[in-house]
């Protein structure tokens, strides 16, 4: 989705100049339909005079061609920036078990096929999930793209791993040495909320966790605990700030204590949690939630009737276990086009400063957190 902040005067300009960008960059290739009028309208806010004389203005320079009765195509041969001959690859660890990650990636795999560029999942033209999740593996993944001197690389950092951020930091600067430009997808690989010197796409952690957190005090929660496992990403770090923020604007004590470390499979964990007396549980992720849940129910402990639990992320088994799990949404096809949107300015502009673009998180209530009790 191309969004843009313009000023009135100016926006038939503005809206040119997105739409010019995106002919050249690929995403709009030679022959195919522009969007309509009414939805650039309501894309940019503007009247749709103000949207025609943007698109006759990209009309007298050659970009697109009107169809009587059809609509605004991009002319052929327009495509600039040749994009049919390059190449964006994807590194994303542990590919196979992160159904969020898949999501994203065939987005992502969708958009760049549709612009013309040639895609590269791990070490393989063809859509794979690798199997191999090791840093010597993601190494010689990054070896192979410098050699073969693919244009761009979408990587998620290493998580849950001793030394995950130092082993991501290195792949990260092996690629940027090679000049090949890297979108961070949904984390960073430097603790929050430090930020390196690459373009990141992700929900918004920090909102997503105030979300949740102002959510469960309304029903009436006033001890909460967040639970994650080892060696979390950067990312749970802005949902334990949101979920702080959230017990500081309703002048609730906050602690370190109410962070605990642990694996939410194993008893002797489960037991600790139970130890600290919380009425609510907010888990980093919809996994560890699931691993709570059945621990919970092993102990015959009635939730949410006993202790409400809420994960972060909407996969597709948060409607399966019991009770449903409330949970927030990961937007992953609006993550998608910010990362592949940023890979085209970077492809288009190396200059551009770093840029952190975040996607509005979204509240799904069900049975785990009591809500309908």
């Amino acid at each position: 989705m191309l969004k843009s902040i313009i000023t009135p005067d100016h926006k038939h300009a503005e809206i040119s100049r997105v739409l010019r960008e995106a002919i050249l960059a690929g995403i709009y290739r030679g022959g195919s339909r522009m969007p309509s009028e009414s939805q650039l309208v309501k894309r940019f806010g503007a009247s749709r005079p103000t949207v025609a004389r943007a698109l006759r203005t990209l009309e007298t320079e050659g970009l697109v061609h009107r169809r009587a009765g059809s609509g605004t195509y991009a002319t052929e041969g327009t495509n600039a920036r040749r994009t049919a001959t390059r190449t964006l690859a994807l590194l994303i660890p542990d590919l196979r078990n992160t159904e969020i990650f898949q999501n994203i990636a065939g987005e992502i795999a969708t958009m760049a096929r549709v612009a013309g560029f040639g895609f590269v999942w791990g070490g393989s033209s063809e859509p794979r999930l690798e199997t191999d999740v090791s840093v010597p593996h993601g190494e010689s993944l990054c070896q192979q793209f410098i050699e073969s001197r693919v244009d761009g690389v979408f990587f998620a950092p290493y998580e849950l791993m001793e030394g995950r951020a130092e082993a991501s930091r290195r792949m990260a600067q092996m690629l940027h040495n090679a000049g090949i430009p890297v979108v961070l997808l949904d984390r960073d690989f430097l603790p929050f909320p430090r930020r390196s010197g690459f373009d990141l796409a992700s929900v918004d952690n920090v909102a997503g966790g105030h979300m949740l957190g102002e959510h469960l005090i309304k029903l009436g929660c006033r001890s909460l605990c967040f639970l994650h496992p080892p060696h979390s990403a950067p990312s749970v770090a802005g949902r334990i700030a949101g979920i702080r923020a959230a017990m500081e604007d309703y002048s609730l004590p906050w602690s370190p204590h109410l962070v605990l470390e642990g694996n939410a499979g194993d008893p002797a964990f489960i037991e600790r949690l139970l130890r600290s007396e919380r009425d609510a549980f907010f888990a980093a992720n919809d996994h560890t939630a699931a691993l709570l849940l059945q621990g919970l129910l092993k102990r015959q402990i009635d939730v949410p009737r006993q202790i409400r639990v809420v994960g972060f992320d909407d996969v597709g088994f948060a409607t399966l276990v019991s009770p449903a799990l409330t949970t927030i949404h990961q937007p992953c096809r609006e993550i998608a086009v910010c990362a592949f949107q940023a890979m085209v300015e970077r492809l288009n502009d190396p200059t551009l400063p770093a840029r952190h673009i975040t996607v509005a998180p979204r509240l799904v209530v069900r049975d785990s957190c009591g809500a309908y009790l």
